[in-house]
């Protein structure tokens, strides 16, 4: 197994709406393309170093993180509904994306 940490950084003022689109949408696009999502968190306090949003995915090998990025990013569904929760700005401003490998005395394997 791998992780993905992923980080977000939300525009001015759209947190929430930030946090809607995942509850929303992003999530059952995720399921559909074999992402699985071990946790979202949010950093307390936020800093302008920590980000607003913070998750884990899980994959099985970086060849399946790649195939189903690549294949979120195509869905029509993904496409119609970022462009309809960005219909008055985008909500994020910034990404970080980190792939961790599990140590051998991980409980994480």
């Amino acid at each position: 197994m791998i992780y993905e940490l992923r980080t977000y950084w939300a525009a001015p003022g759209k947190l929430d709406n930030l946090n809607a689109r995942f509850r929303n949408l992003t999530q059952s696009l995720f399921a559909r393309h074999n992402m699985t999502v071990v946790g979202f968190w949010t950093p307390t306090p936020i800093t302008p170093d920590t980000g607003d949003l913070v998750y884990l995915m899980a994959y099985s090998d970086q060849a399946a993180l790649t195939a189903s990025w690549d294949a979120f990013r195509a869905d029509p569904d993904w496409q119609a509904g970022r462009a309809a929760s960005e219909a008055n700005g985008a909500l994020v401003i910034k990404i970080s994306s980190v792939v961790l490998q599990s140590t051998d005395y991980s409980p994480l394997q």
